[in-house]
C-alpha cells in the first residue's frame, strides 16, 4: 500500500483543484494507494496538518478556482520564522519534516506550484524525500514546460478586462494603461495584449523607449484615433531604468513585490503629451475565478501523468507539456529558474506584424 501526500504551494491560480482531483482519482483507480492532502502548502508539512483525500472529497471541484487544501507563499522548511521576543529568527526544519514523512510512512509528496515550490521540493529531494512536481503559475515562466496550467485562465481574464477598457478609453479619448502580472516574464502581458488588440505591449524582456511610446499615442491622436490601449507587464522597465518595486518583505520565499510601473508610465505620458492617461492594475483578479476549459484539460492531464509517475516509482521529476505531449523533466533542472519570452518568439513577431508597438 502506497501513501501519497499532495500540497499546493505559492500563489493560487485557476486549475489547482482540477489537479488535486485528477491526481487523487487516478491514484485511487490504480488501487492500493492512500491519498492525503497537506493544508496550506509546506506549512502543512511543517506543522503536521494533513487530511485524507477520497473520491467523494474531490468530486465537484473541477471547475472551482483556488485550492481546497489552501496555499502559502511564505512557508519554507529550510527557513521557518520563529519569534523571539521582539525579533524573528529563521530555523532549518527540513530534517523535522523528513522525520514526519517517515513517521507517517509517506512514500511520495506531490508538490503543485511554481518555480519557488519546485526549488524547495528539489532541495527536499536531495535530503531524501521522494516527490513529483506539477507546474503551476499564471506567469507561464517555469523552465522545462511549454505551458503551465493557470496561464490560459489568467490570460483570458486579462484579455477580457482590456476588452472592456476599450469602450471607456474610446468614450473619454484617453490613454488607458493596463498593468498585468507576470513578474519578470512577459508571457501573460504579451498573450493578453495580442488577444485584446492592445496598441502598445510592454514586457520585461524588451526595455522600452519612453519617447517612442509617447510618439505612438500622439501619432494615433493625430490620425483621429483619440484613444490608446497600453498593456504593460509589472516587471517592465524603460531602457536604462529599473523595475518598480512597491514593497519588499523579509518573511517570504518571494520577497520583492513588483508594482507601480503603470502609474509611472501614465504620469509620464500625460506630462509629455497632454493626453489624459489612466491606469488599471488588474492585480489578483488574474488569479481568481473558474479555470478555462483549456486549463481544466491541461490540469487533468498533468494530474493523471503525475499518478502514473507515482505508481511507477519514478520520482524527483516534474510533469511537463512539450508540444502536445505530456512527459516529465528532472526537478533539478527546474527550480529557481525563470523562463522568459525569447527575442525570437513567434508571439513577438505576431504582435509586430499586426501593428502592435513593442516599445523599442
Amino acid at each position: 500500500m502506497k501513501r501519497v501526500g499532495i500540497l499546493t504551494a505559492g500563489g493560487d491560480c485557476p486549475g489547482l483543484n482540477a489537479v488535486i482531483r485528477s491526481v487523487t482519482k487516478a491514484l485511487i483507480c490504480k488501487g492500493d494507494i492512500d491519498v492525503y492532502g497537506f493544508e496550506d502548502g509546506f506549512t502543512g508539512l511543517i506543522e503536521r496538518r494533513m487530511r485524507r483525500l477520497t473520491w467523494n472529497s474531490v468530486s465537484g471541484i473541477l471547475t472551482q478556482g483556488g485550492t481546497i487544501l489552501g496555499s502559502d507563499n511564505k512557508a519554507n522548511p529550510f527557513r521557518v520564522p520563529v519569534k523571539v521576543k521582539n525579533t524573528v529568527r529563521y530555523e532549518d526544519r527540513s530534517d523535522e519534516v523528513l522525520d514526519y514523512i517517515r513517521e507517517i510512512e509517506l512514500d511520495v509528496v506531490v508538490a503543485i506550484g511554481g518555480d519557488g515550490t519546485m526549488a524547495i521540493t528539489n532541495k527536499m529531494c536531495e535530503k531524501g524525500m521522494n516527490a513529483v512536481g506539477v507546474p503551476k503559475t499564471i506567469d507561464n515562466d517555469i523552465v522545462g514546460t511549454d505551458i503551465t496550467f493557470g496561464y490560459d485562465s489568467a490570460m483570458t481574464t486579462a484579455a477580457e478586462a482590456i476588452d472592456k477598457i476599450h469602450s471607456t478609453a474610446q468614450s473619454h479619448h484617453r490613454v488607458m494603461i493596463v498593468e498585468v502580472m507576470g513578474r519578470y516574464a512577459g508571457w501573460l502581458t504579451l498573450g493578453a495584449g495580442i488577444a485584446a488588440g492592445a496598441d502598445v505591449i510592454l514586457i520585461p524582456e524588451i526595455p522600452y523607449n519612453l519617447e517612442k511610446v509617447q510618439e505612438v499615442v500622439e501619432e494615433r491622436s493625430r490620425r483621429g484615433k483619440r484613444f490608446s490601449i497600453i498593456a504593460i507587464g509589472e516587471g517592465a522597465k524603460p531602457i536604462g531604468g529599473d523595475v518598480v518595486v512597491y514593497r519588499t518583505v523579509s518573511d517570504s520565499t518571494d520577497p520583492v513585490r513588483l508594482g507601480g510601473i503603470g502609474n509611472r508610465l501614465a504620469n509620464e505620458i500625460e506630462d509629455a503629451t497632454g493626453l489624459e492617461s489612466r491606469v488599471t492594475v488588474l492585480g489578483h483578479l488574474q488569479r481568481g475565478g473558474t479555470p478555462t476549459p483549456f486549463d481544466r484539460v491541461l490540469a487533468t492531464r498533468f494530474g493523471v501523468a503525475t499518478a502514473d509517475l507515482v505508481a511507477e516509482g519514478d520520482y524527483d521529476k516534474m510533469v511537463a507539456l512539450h508540444g502536445s505531449t505530456i512527459d516529465s523533466v528532472p526537478l533539478a533542472e527546474v527550480g529557481g529558474k525563470c523562463r522568459t519570452v525569447p527575442s525570437g518568439s513567434d508571439l513577438i513577431h505576431i504582435a509586430r506584424m499586426v501593428g502592435t508597438h513593442m516599445g523599442d
